[in-house]
């Protein structure tokens, strides 16, 4: 029998040579790698803390309401104002000022350093609820609460209706 060979081909687009379309199939690929965690809950652009850790600070007055700046680019650049007087959201930067060099940063809290060590993923629960489990589509999960318990009805059970009960001949 004869072995036939193929010959295997690039797809290579109008317009790039063999070495522009490598290159640009790189480029890609480091985007693609550089993006990474897309699935995540919670804001991407900039470096966030609890409500929690607000509020506490905010008792304290160690912080206040921020309120977005109009202009501020053109504020900055006339140097009226400062980078780090641009709210953290604003700006996407961090609450603390981290990202601001020359600026004072900001104490971190207890409750920070939790929210920033993972204690964030307890609060981002996809319950209807609130915090915790989800509810139990499947109706797999053990029962809990005040109906955890089934109620037994005798062999001769009769289920009520409503034209027995409107007339009053309802058996117990």
């Amino acid at each position: 029998s004869k072995s036939s060979s193929t010959a295997l081909f690039e797809y290579i687009p109008t317009g790039f040579t063999k070495e522009s379309w490598a290159k640009f199939k790189g480029d890609e690929a480091k985007k693609k790698a550089a993006q990474k965690n897309l699935g995540r809950l919670g804001p991407k652009g900039f470096q966030s803390r609890s409500f929690q850790s607000f509020q506490e600070a905010l008792e304290r007055g160690e912080a206040a309401h921020l309120m977005p700046v109009e202009n501020a680019k053109k504020r900055l650049a006339s140097g009226e104002l400062k980078m780090e007087d641009i709210p953290y959201m604003q700006r996407g930067g961090a609450w603390d000022n981290s990202d601001v060099k020359g600026a004072k940063r900001k104490n971190w809290l207890a409750s920070d350093k939790t929210y920033a060590g993972g204690g964030y993923k307890k609060s981002q629960s996809v319950s209807i609820l609130g915090e915790g489990a989800g509810l139990d589509w499947t109706g797999s999960r053990d029962r809990t609460g005040p109906q955890a318990k089934q109620i037994k009805f005798d062999k001769n059970y009769k289920a009520p209706n409503v034209k027995d009960m409107k007339k009053g001949t309802q058996e117990t």
